[in-house]
């Protein structure tokens, strides 16, 4: 299996967050972009081998369950998501 060669990190940070809620509607920001790129990365790597890039999907899943609950969290409490 491939490695992900490291965290992506926290998606779901103060900056981020800033980033986010200052950007216009219109805007796209991903904060997992990185855990995307690199699964295109593989699948490009691997010609389409899905298989051989699960950790990588797996990473990115990760990171956008984490996102969406922080994001859910703080909308619950008040904050500007």
């Amino acid at each position: 299996m491939a490695s992900t060669g490291g965290s992506t990190g926290e998606p779901w940070t103060v900056e981020t967050k800033s980033k986010f809620n200052g950007k216009d509607r219109s805007e796209f920001l991903d904060p997992c972009q990185e855990a995307a790129t690199k699964s295109i990365r593989c699948l490009h790597r691997n010609q389409g081998d899905r298989t051989m890039c699960s950790d990588y999907f797996q990473a990115y899943r990760d990171c956008k369950k984490i996102w969406i609950e922080k994001r859910r969290i703080e909308s619950k409490r008040g904050g500007n998501a």
